[in-house]
Formats: structure tokens, C-alpha cells, sequence
């Protein structure tokens, strides 16, 4: 097991990051949040999960041990695998993701892709006893950028979807106006629903 990796920032794209260690570049998928506190060239310290298929080995990388935490609570639902789980804490902080499920709030929990109602429901029972409460007293609220821009998250989740480059390029654009109408911090989930079903009708 990879409880970490460190080292400086070899490389950087959309959903990932290469951290050297040892001489060794190590591939790490991040969410858009952990990966706008990083900085090529610089020393990082990512906290890590490894999940293992039969063909491949990805590393996951995270801010710190808390989101770590909450990433693989996530995975012990029922349906979710690494893939919506980087989603869901794409869109929403480990804490706004706690205070979703403290609170039954579905409509957090849809408004990440790949979730629908019915998913949302079964995943609110399953995660009740399980994420805990909130660690924080305030904290994002729920739906709002965590740390990224609005347009890096946004990106970043849709190839983490498996849109291509060009794909989610376009589909930001189309979603702009409507980011720019909102001011302030606009609500990612909101977002990503509209970015999605731009994209299906392109399709």
C-alpha cells in the first residue's frame, strides 16, 4: 500500500500529476482541487490510494487524509467505483459531501454526473452510518468550487468522465454565459449537468 508520495512536481495535466520520487516520475489522478495546489517544479506531498484491477494499477492523490478518507468510505457503496467517487469529491468537499448525507440531501448528490435520483437515494442510505459529520463548522457550502476555478474543476471532471480534450474545451465554453450570469462562485454541479447535456446533444 502507497500511504503517500513526495517529491517535486514533474509534470501536470487536466486529471493528474507526476510527482518524482526516487528518480522514479509516479502518475497520480487528482481531483481539480488538489491539483490547483500544485505547481510544477515544486515539492508536493500528496496523501494516496491505490486501487488494483486486474489490468491496471492507479494511484490516486489527495490534499491531505481526510479526502483520502472520504474517496475510499465512498467506494464501499454499492455502485460507486473510483472513477465517481473522484467525482463526487470533484464537485463537493469531503465536508459539504458529509453534510449531503447528514442531511439527506439529494439534490447534492445528483447534481454530480454519473448520479441519478434513484442513485442518489441508495447512496444517501448506504453512506448514512458511514462518512460521519461534518468536520468543520462552516466549510464550502454544498455545490461551490472548492479551491480550483470553476473552469478547471469543470474540465477536469468531464475528461475524468471520459470526454475528450476538445470535448470538454467545448463544452465550458457553451456553459460560460451561464457560469458568468451566476457571479461569485458559480455552482460546479449546476454546471456540469448543463456541460453534460450540451454534450449529449452533440452527440
Amino acid at each position: 500500500m502507497i500511504a503517500f508520495v513526495s517529491g517535486p512536481v514533474a509534470a501536470l495535466a487536466p486529471d493528474s500529476a507526476v510527482v518524482e520520487v526516487g528518480g522514479i516520475g509516479i502518475a497520480v489522478q487528482c481531483t481539480p482541487g488538489t491539483l490547483a495546489g500544485l505547481r510544477t517544479g515544486q515539492q508536493a506531498k500528496l496523501a494516496t490510494s491505490l486501487v488494483v484491477r486486474e489490468d491496471s494499477l492507479t494511484l490516486y492523490g489527495f490534499a491531505d487524509d481526510d479526502e483520502r478518507q472520504v474517496f475510499e468510505l465512498l467506494q464501499t457503496a454499492s455502485g460507486v467505483g473510483p472513477r465517481l467517487a473522484q467525482a463526487m469529491l470533484a464537485v463537493h468537499s469531503p465536508d459539504a459531501l458529509r453534510r449531503a448525507v447528514s442531511t439527506g440531501d439529494e439534490k447534492a448528490l445528483i447534481a454530480v454526473p454519473g448520479i441519478g435520483k434513484k442513485g442518489a437515494q441508495k447512496l444517501l442510505l448506504e453512506l448514512k452510518d458511514r462518512l460521519g459529520a461534518p468536520l468543520g463548522p462552516g466549510g464550502p457550502a454544498i455545490g461551490t468550487a472548492v479551491t480550483a476555478s470553476w473552469r478547471d474543476q469543470l474540465h477536469a471532471a468531464l475528461v475524468g468522465l471520459g470526454y475528450a480534450t476538445r470535448e470538454a474545451d467545448e463544452a465550458v465554453a457553451a456553459v460560460a454565459p451561464q457560469a458568468e450570469a451566476a457571479g461569485g462562485t458559480p455552482q460546479v454541479g449546476q454546471l456540469l449537468r448543463a456541460a453534460l447535456q450540451t454534450l449529449n446533444r452533440a452527440r
